[in-house]
């Protein structure tokens, strides 16, 4: 049982490329990413962190490649990790290169850093030589020289007239496996330039509003920029940039897309702020109830609600559901029916239980 959304969101169609064995674009489900913030040449250190990510849910992962000792690292990192490689090439052509060469599966590269327009076919062939895609990736800090002097500053016009110059040098070479990015640490730029840039060409984006800060003001900026893209149907892989653990930035990215019901994975919780009226810790349970429920990948819906007002509403419209009772005596509800009392010291055991015999059921082999 889960909620009827109010809304579908139609999602714009895009052309589809692959990423490894992800595809992206088209009907495809909107990818989640993240970036390492180890030391590449840490492989050890760089495998744990990828395969974390991986566990939370995303389905490709950034790694940098500032020289040439991180590049030949990665073709030992990709023997042990399940999710494809994005190679973060800036500067130098070379990185790109060999890191196609070593087993990533896309380059992040911005056309107008990379120098000559020789060095950019050379990173294309190897791209196509090793079956590599490419994320054009433009920055409002990082705009080609002639463009931010004829805007005079970083607005979405240039970011779009960079995109679209760049997508030409690529197109030039038949070289079509790419999606694109036009981001800006500003919220409102963010937005204004993926609206233009969806108009105008139909190549898969990858949303993110770039260096959004910490946790809690970073996942804010990012949920309205990239909640807003998402709701006019614009998107097809996302990134959360925060000042935090990468692993964090997977949840946040899946928690926007599970608001939107564009993507299910893993337990929803619904649940009530708490007040005067609660019949348990709401707040306490919440959190304990998502660390122990956190390896489920099923979709399942569960609503813990501290009191009679709003809980058997909620109950009645998601799989599992807690509604507060008196006398430490709550009602347990499975499908939206009534189904036994749980007393207070036993709804996290009775919680659990009941999640993981749903997610059994549905075939999730936890």
């Amino acid at each position: 049982m889960s909620i009827r959304p109010f809304r579908d969101i139609k999602r714009r169609k895009t052309k589809v490329i692959n990423v490894g064995n992800v595809k992206i674009g088209g009907d495809n489900p909107i990818s989640v990413q993240s970036m390492t913030n180890t030391l590449t040449t840490d492989v050890k250190a760089t495998i744990k962190q990828i395969n974390n990510i991986t566990e939370e849910g995303a389905d490709i992962v950034r790694v940098s490649c500032p020289d040439k000792d991180s590049t030949v690292a990665l073709k030992e990192i990709t023997k042990h990790v399940s999710i494809p490689i994005v190679a973060d090439i800036h500067f130098h052509y070379k990185r790109a290169i060999e890191a196609a060469e070593n087993g990533a599966k896309c380059l992040r590269i911005n056309p107008g850093n990379i120098g000559d327009e020789s060095k950019v076919h050379e990173v294309l062939r190897a791209a196509k030589n090793n079956d590599c895609s490419v994320r054009i990736g433009v920055n409002a800090g990082s705009l080609e020289r002639d463009i931010l002097e004829k805007f005079k500053e970083p607005c979405p016009e240039a970011l779009v007239e960079s995109a679209l110059r760049n997508i030409k040098i690529l197109e030039d070479q038949d070289f079509f496996n790419f999606k694109i990015s036009v981001k800006s640490s500003d919220v409102f730029l963010s937005i204004a330039a993926y609206r233009q840039l969806s108009k105008v060409c139909d190549y898969p984006l990858h949303l993110g509003i770039t260096e959004a800060g910490s946790f809690v003001s970073g996942s804010i900026k990012s949920s309205i920029g990239l909640g807003s893209l998402l709701m006019d149907g614009i998107g097809d892989t996302i990134r959360i940039s925060l000042s935090d653990d990468p692993s964090k930035e997977v949840k946040i990215g899946n928690e926007i897309l599970k608001s939107l019901n564009l993507r299910n994975r893993g337990v929803k919780i619904i649940s009530c702020p708490s007040c005067a009226r609660q019949a348990f810790q709401v707040i306490d349970t919440v959190k304990i109830l998502e660390e122990k429920l956190s390896h489920i990948k099923t979709p399942i819906t569960l609503s813990i609600i501290g009191c009679v007002v709003n809980g058997p509403g909620e109950a009645a419209m998601t799989d599992i559901g807690i509604t507060g009772g008196g006398k430490g005596n709550n009602m347990l509800y499975l499908s939206g029916i009534q189904s036994e009392k749980v007393i207070t010291e036993d709804i996290v055991k009775e919680v659990v239980k009941q999640v993981e015999k749903k997610a059994a059921e549905l075939g999730d082999k936890f």
